[in-house]
């Protein structure tokens, strides 16, 4: 083995979309690999949201809103700008990095980031930062966790929520990514949500292609998603205590590396 380019030849899943496959892809490139972009997941707006609509109004009335995802930051702008809001901005509180970082480059900071990307952590140390009757506003997906919200008002906090999007496969992906599976052209699978097994389990069950997912190396980032893949009797082979793609990559490294 190359020591500079431990993914020499490795057929490696990227299960983003066009716009977020980018860095993905030439990380996998950096190490030698070859990047198959397979979007298992993909989002639209809601089309009519009255709820969104009412919270938009009273924006400035929040003592804070919560973002868990960059396409929550994007979804949730592309509406205040067609709204035509200019009301005050709450304080802002996001889990993760890239959450931050979209942002960040609308000119709004973050004043809470949690020591790590799951629900869970974020709730044990954010609660502190809120008071009794805080008024709190999470735009979400629609295959989103409560447990944020259902966790804040458990502490008194009055929690709105609003699906801002919906979830789903693009119907190019499935033929594709069958036909890959079909004919084991996949070596590395990588999984970034709990959505994106669910997906590709749907494909599995569909084309009865559960025997070639035994050929796969499965990596995948945070412990939500890792008991998705297991509840469906999959190995995990990568998952890395940092929950970013960086480490998700260096993770599978780690373990080509105890295979070798």
């Amino acid at each position: 083995m190359i020591q500079s380019l431990p993914l020499l030849d490795k057929t490696v899943l990227i299960p983003r979309g066009e716009n977020q496959a980018k860095s993905f892809s030439q990380l996998v490139e950096r190490y030698g690999g070859i990047p198959i972009e397979i979007p298992l997941i993909a989002f639209r707006p809601i089309e009519k949201n009255q709820r969104l609509h009412e919270a938009l109004l009273v924006l400035d009335t929040y003592d804070w809103i919560i973002f868990t995802s960059n396409v929550t930051v994007e979804t949730f702008f592309s509406f205040l700008k067609k709204e035509g809001v200019s009301k005050a901005f709450p304080k802002i509180a996001v889990i993760g990095k890239k959450t931050a970082e979209v942002l960040m480059e609308r000119g709004l900071s973050p004043e809470f980031v949690p020591s790590a990307y799951v629900a869970e952590t974020f709730v044990a140390e954010f609660i502190p930062l809120i008071d009794k009757d805080s008024r709190v506003l999470v735009p979400k997906g629609n295959l989103a966790r409560e447990y944020i919200a259902r966790s804040l008002t458990g502490a008194g906090a009055v929690v709105d929520e609003v699906v801002i999007y919906e979830t789903y496969m693009p119907d190019e992906s499935r033929l594709k990514l069958a036909n890959m599976l079909a004919d084991n052209q996949l070596d590395i699978l990588t999984f970034t949500s709990p959505s994106t097994v669910d997906h590709l389990m749907d494909v599995v069950k569909e084309y009865r292609l559960d025997e070639q997912l035994k050929n796969c190396i499965i990596g995948c980032i945070g412990p939500v998603t890792e008991k998705k893949l297991r509840a469906y009797g999959l190995m995990v082979h990568a998952s890395p205590k940092e929950y970013t793609v960086k480490e998700m990559i260096n993770s599978t490294i780690a373990y080509l590396d105890m295979e070798e």
